[in-house]
């Protein structure tokens, strides 16, 4: 019998993923550990190699579809046993028959995948009227896509003439069929289909057609994962503000040397985790886990961080972060960085958080409200540094300020643990300075 590759699980809380693109076809010769296909998950993109070496039989899920962890994708022969005789080619004699017995099986019986189906009835759109481009004709994912994008058409249906034999069948135009059929699709393709009537070009740009973006993979278990920490979690927050002129000045006297030595650079993140896990080791509650019926307070501290690109946001993990210098914690950042950005984080990369630290303040923010991001029972985000006049001794001075805000799951987490942990965060970050070490 042939062997079955399935949706591997690529994460803790991965439950699905999507093939972004198969690697084979049928009836390639593969070898155990060869891709076969690569995924898209909301944590990772990866590629699903081969269990067995043999030859590939048949591929069930088509390109651009999403399933559940667990879900057949493919099946291959193992070598010394026979690929299924679907695959033989007919004859030249019986090419033209077997070819017209698929077509007619594919138009009677059409098939099509749940992702494809789902696709369809949430832009209303008619499977009857599109050609597929998967086995036997089989309309996918990717097809309806295209459609949305403008990059395809749907097929307006021309009955055949009858052949000379049958002189009495009466045959209509083709020019008569087309326009009556281009009125009938014109009724039946809804207002937000990406087709744009006459008078709305002509009336271009004032009437243009709303633009369609379909939700990605990613995107999709992003809401998922968002909406399901709001439901679950009873969130509450927690504001503070840090005065950082000391950490900014020692920074500012330090990076050009530091950049030079060490080839990369020395960003403020840094030091505000080192600050976040020296105080993660006074307050180990925020460091746990709600499990139902007990809470799990983790003895290792990795700290998740939120790494966005122009296609999604990913949460790689500092791992043992309480054991590195601020020049190890920088180094490890700018490593995870370039591998989101390049799309190469491994599942080693994005798994065991136990605690996320976000930086909101390079996009400008001075104030947020984070969610958390479960199994996790609390965030931090640090803001943007800003000069604010400040009364500093019964005297008005100018200083480097920065907001710190934390949420926190109150199932596990309450205000007095949460106010002390912040407090000595913030007479963390305040703390840096000259007297502060790298190494």
């Amino acid at each position: 019998m042939a062997e079955n590759i399935v949706m591997p699980q690529l994460g803790e809380s991965v439950t699905e993923g999507t093939i972004s693109k198969w690697l084979v076809n049928i009836g390639d010769q593969v070898k155990k550990y060869d891709p076969v296909c690569e995924v898209i998950t909301d944590k990772v993109n990866a590629e699903v190699p081969s269990s067995f070496s043999g030859t590939i039989s048949e591929i069930v899920v088509q390109e651009g579809e999403t399933v559940a962890v667990g879900t057949l994708l493919c099946r291959i022969a193992v070598e010394d046993q026979a690929i299924p005789p679907v695959e033989a080619k007919p004859s030249a004699a019986n090419q033209d028959q077997g070819d017209n017995d698929v077509t007619t099986q594919a138009a009677s019986n059409p098939r099509y995948s749940p992702a494809a189906l789902k696709l369809a009835q949430e832009n209303n759109l008619d499977l009857s009227r599109m050609e597929g481009s998967g086995a036997a004709g089989r309309i996918t994912r990717k097809d309806i896509l295209d459609l949305l994008q403008g990059k395809r058409q749907a097929v307006t249906t021309v009955p055949k003439a009858e052949p000379p034999s049958k002189p009495s069948q009466p045959v209509q135009s083709v020019q008569s069929v087309q326009s009556v059929q281009s009125v009938q699709s014109a009724r039946d393709i809804p207002k937000s289909s990406v087709s744009i009537d006459t008078q709305s070009a002509v009336h271009s740009p004032f009437n243009q057609a709303d633009e369609t973006i379909p939700v990605t993979a990613i995107r999709k278990t992003i809401a998922e994962r968002m909406v399901k920490s709001k439901q679950e979690i009873p969130h509450a927050w927690l504001t503070v503000e840090c005065d950082v002129t000391n950490l900014v000045r020692y920074r500012d006297r330090i990076k050009e040397e530091f950049k030079q030595k060490e080839g990369i650079h020395l960003t403020y993140l840094p030091f505000f985790i080192k600050s976040v896990v020296e105080a993660l080791k006074e307050f180990p509650t925020l460091n746990s886990q709600w499990t139902g019926d007990h809470i799990l307070v983790k003895k290792a501290v990795h700290i998740s961080m939120a790494v966005a690109t122009d296609q999604a946001l990913f949460v790689p993990v500092v791992k043992d972060a309480d054991q590195k210098s601020i020049f190890g914690l920088a180094k490890s950042i700018d490593e995870l960085v370039k591998k989101a950005r390049e799309g190469k984080l491994a599942l080693e990369d994005i798994t065991g958080g136990t605690f996320t630290v976000n930086n909101t303040g390079s996009f400008g923010s001075v104030l947020s409200a984070p969610i958390i991001n479960p199994p996790q029972v609390a965030i931090l985000t640090v803001e943007a540094i800003v000069k604010r006049p400040i009364v500093v001794d019964n005297m008005i001075a100018v200083r480097d300020m920065m907001n710190v805000c934390l949420s926190l799951d109150h199932r596990v987490l309450d205000g007095l643990v949460c106010g002390r942990f912040l407090k000595r965060v913030k007479q963390n970050i305040e703390g840096c300075g000259t007297e502060t070490g790298l190494y």
